[in-house]
């Protein structure tokens, strides 16, 4: 019964992994244009159409928690998508399922670690930023004395925030600008680790490969002495025969 459960999560994932992918970016593309297009006529549709995403995406949660076995170990495994669906202040950051696609294309790639690191690097960059400048503008653009009222301040904010400058002329007021900010320090530091990580790996990766290449050559040189020696002994019993 274990097993069987377990199987039907893993081929529900299966199942789901692209049409949810394809979800997140048309999360990303509403909400992207609600906060852009602040108070338009298109504010409403684009609402409803969030929600209905968002209601997808706790559908999907609440089957994925259903299959599981084991339900406690799953909510423990699953904090970022319970807080997903959860909290709906946070809900946009459920785009980054979109990091799914840097995965695939990675898969081709698994053999080349430095096009790995480019992608990883160039991808979650750039989702990140996006997102977290869509989040923070949402949530600081019409607080009092907010410094951060423009998509291009919020961009300026980000990459200063992400790359630990932190220049200080843009910063939340807001609580919810707060949580972006802490989760954006958090998640440029994690991007940082898993870079040095990867190079660091990479690093090594080679220079075992240099080593192994060089063990090899010094056995292919003992072997080649070896029949050298053998020959001349062959050639040495003819000439004294």
């Amino acid at each position: 019964m274990l097993l069987a459960n377990e199987a039907r999560l893993e081929r529900w994932e299966r199942k789901v992994e692209w049409p949810l992918t394809a979800l997140a970016a048309v999360f990303l593309g509403a909400y992207a244009w609600q906060v852009l297009d602040d108070h338009g006529a298109m504010h409403v549709p684009l609402e409803i159409a969030l929600w209905l995403v968002w209601a997808l995406f706790a559908a999907d949660f609440a089957t994925r928690l259903t299959l599981a076995q084991n339900k406690l170990r799953f909510l423990k495994t699953h904090l970022f998508d319970l807080a997903a669906v959860v909290l709906p202040m946070v809900r946009q950051l459920r785009v980054l399922r979109l990091i799914t696609v840097i995965t695939l294309l990675n898969k081709k790639f698994q053999h080349k670690i430095r096009q790995r690191v480019s992608i990883y690097v160039a991808g979650v960059t750039i989702i990140v930023a996006f997102c977290a400048s869509l989040a923070v503008l949402d949530a600081e653009r019409h607080a009092e004395n907010a410094s951060i009222t423009t998509f291009g301040d919020a961009l300026w904010w980000t990459l200063t925030t992400m790359s630990t400058v932190g220049y200080g002329d843009r910063y939340p007021v807001t609580g919810e600008g707060r949580l972006v900010a802490g989760l954006l320090m958090v998640g440029g530091i994690a991007l940082l680790g898993v870079i040095t990580g990867t190079i660091a790996s990479w690093l090594v990766e080679k220079l075992r490969g240099v080593e192994e290449a060089e063990l090899e050559t010094v056995q292919e040189l003992r072997s080649l002495r070896a029949e050298i020696a053998e020959l001349r002994a062959e050639l040495g019993a003819r000439n004294s025969g």
